[in-house]
């Protein structure tokens, strides 16, 4: 099958799609995605068969009909009678599927008067029971001569399938509405996301294409996460719709070896600057802290900080091609000074703290947190500044190996000479390697300066070196600012970024400090 996409802005010529089974359109709302589905209809009638989840469970006011729908099908099927009109389509659905129940059923009967051996046919209800089943394991959808009914693990009694949860409906409907759409069929399906549970989204439409393999796919989404589950097809990032000239900004996007795939296009369906940090997990302080600090980015996590380093740079490389902005921020760690300018200059930002939990222990935090526990943030500081203090005097040599260790692993990798020609050369090159780096020097060097911060009291030097997971808890600061634990007090400072008032900016401003970051204004520059 052949189709012709809708006008592009910069191209006379219209682009001919030669057998794609799916074609994922993706953008940001408002930039044109349904009407480059409705132009996919309006140049295919006989063929396109449009589907909206947001049909199967309320009626749309005003929404037009489609040509080729359930609902078309319903009032070619049960004529105009005024009590179906106020039907959802997931009711129309029903009344299709039983319609066909029992005209199936009257003909097999009349087949077996005549004829032995005739084999049980199969429905669009047999069809749909059997993948529903799939994806709700735990429930079974039984027949009754005038219902269907649900039985599931967790209620004793069966219900009316009528009755079933909104994401029961919606896949149920799914389901139902793909097996009616005629063959060869080009099936357009808005928001095919809407309702859907992330763990059952991939399954079902995986299954959906799997039960029409004769139909193409097209896809109108927002959801980057669906997205990247539609494998083998085509993609387009929707960009804007040109009303007066009805043609649209778009590209194809094709898949780059050195850049992820989700990530690529997440970024493309979002108008803001985006900002790579470490972690997955969504209860990491990163991803919970970040998006209040720098609300002007989109701030998306990508696990380790290689990644964020490798997905920074090759972002950046494409920027002609996206135009969006691109940052990265990682964890200090034990960076050394000539470290944190490399990544500097690659637009990769390390904070003025070994870990991310520091960032919570800074003073100007502390501070607001305590006066707003109505506690005396005076005593509070002090108190934490020399639990800290003491903390790190009791760990400082164990620190101090930690930096060496790291340093001296630097030191190797920068004295590694990559222009030997043979690997004798390289061998003896390698014997020799640490000949010239004095790993004990190194470490009274450093464990000197961590010596100097304890007798100096440097608190904001401690917090720069000290790598120490736990050092919210072991410092008493939840306790002394009447907080029961570290998860209660980093909640509350988010209840302050939230507020967005006089604390919040406090706070925003100790952070992205931190950073090196320079305000003008309301303007900031990462």
């Amino acid at each position: 099958m052949e189709i012709t996409l809708p006008p592009k802005n910069d191209s006379s010529k219209r682009i001919v799609l030669q057998n794609p089974h799916n074609i994922v359109i993706i953008g940001a709302n408002g930039a044109g995605k349904s009407r480059f589905g409705e132009k996919i209809e309006q140049e295919y009638p006989e063929q396109a068969f449009r589907i909206s989840a947001l049909n199967s469970v309320c009626i749309v006011p005003g929404s037009s009909e489609s040509p080729n729908s359930i609902a078309r099908q319903f009032k070619d099927t049960f004529g105009e009678d005024p009590a179906f009109r106020i039907q959802t389509e997931f009711e129309q659905l029903f009344y299709l599927l039983q319609y066909e129940e029992f005209k199936t059923l009257t003909e097999y009967k009349e087949r077996l008067r005549n004829e032995t051996g005739v084999p049980i046919p199969v429905t669009r209800l047999d069809r749909t029971q059997t993948i529903w089943e799939k994806i709700f394991p735990h429930s079974r959808l039984l027949r009754k001569s005038d219902r269907l009914e649900i039985v599931s693990e967790k209620s004793l009694n069966p219900y009316n399938a009528l009755r079933m949860s909104q994401g029961e409906r919606v896949v149920f409907y799914l389901i139902a509405a793909a097996l009616f759409a005629n063959p060869n069929s080009i099936l357009i399906i808005e928001d095919p996301e809407v309702h859907l549970h992330r763990s059952i989204m991939s399954t079902l439409w995986d299954y959906i294409e799997q039960e029409r393999p004769d139909c193409t796919f097209v896809y109108l989404t927002h959801d980057i996460e669906f997205a990247t589950t539609r494998s083998g097809g085509i993609r387009i990032w929707v960009k804007s719709y040109d009303a007066e000239r009805h043609s649209w900004d778009y590209e194809f996007i094709e898949n780059q070896e050195s850049f992820p795939e989700e990530v690529y296009l997440e970024l493309l369906g979002s108008r803001k600057p985006i900002l790579f940090i470490e972690g997955t997990d969504s209860s990491s302080i990163d991803i919970k802290l970040y998006p209040y600090i720098f609300p002007e980015y989109m701030v998306k996590p990508l696990g380790g900080c290689s990644k964020v380093i490798e997905t920074t740079k090759a972002f950046a490389e494409m920027k002609n091609f996206h135009h969006l902005d691109s940052k990265g921020i990682v964890d200090r760690d034990r960076r050394t000074l000539r470290e944190i300018k490399y990544l500097r200059e690659r637009n990769i930002f390390v904070p003025n703290v070994a870990e991310v939990e520091n960032l919570l222990m800074l003073e100007p935090i502390i501070r607001v947190v305590a006066r707003r526990m109505l506690q005396n943030e005076d005593e509070v500081f002090h108190a934490v500044k020399q639990n800290v203090i003491a903390l790190f005097k009791k760990e400082i040599e164990s620190q101090a190996l930690l930096h060496t260790r790291h340093r001296t692993r630097r030191e190797i990798e920068y004295s590694i000479d990559r222009r030997l020609n043979t690997i004798e050369e390289f061998t003896h090159h390698i014997e020799t390697l640490t000949d010239n780096i004095d790993t004990d020097a190194i470490y009274k060097s450093i464990l000197k300066e961590f010596t100097q911060y304890v007798q100096d009291e440097d608190y904001p030097a401690i917090l720069r070196v000290y790598n120490q997971k736990g050092m919210l808890p072991q410092s008493r600061v939840t306790h002394l600012c009447g907080l029961a634990n570290k998860e209660k007090y980093l909640s509350f400072v988010l209840s302050i970024l939230k507020e967005n008032k006089d604390d919040a900016d406090i706070i925003r401003k100790a952070i992205q400090a931190c950073f090196g970051i320079m305000q003008e204004g309301n303007e900031k520059e990462v």
